[in-house]
């Protein structure tokens, strides 16, 4: 999987998901082939995409696109 489909997965799913997601929930959903986000790719969506990780329930995180 290259970067820019990893890039499009990532924002349609959360463009419809308004409660955000989860990795496990968006690895899951979306059939990613990684255990763990790559650390640059999830900066690059920071800068791409305007996504943004807030504190969920006990230590995950929840991924959403910033509200423009």
């Amino acid at each position: 999987m290259t970067y820019p489909e990893f890039k499009a997965a990532i924002q349609q799913h959360l463009r419809r998901s308004r409660a955000g997601a989860t990795w496990v929930e968006l690895r899951d959903k979306l059939g990613l082939p990684y255990e763990r986000a790559c650390p640059e790719w999830t900066r690059r969506l920071d800068e791409d995409i305007g996504l943004v990780r807030r504190k969920g329930s006990g230590r995950a995180l929840v991924w959403g696109l910033e509200r423009r």
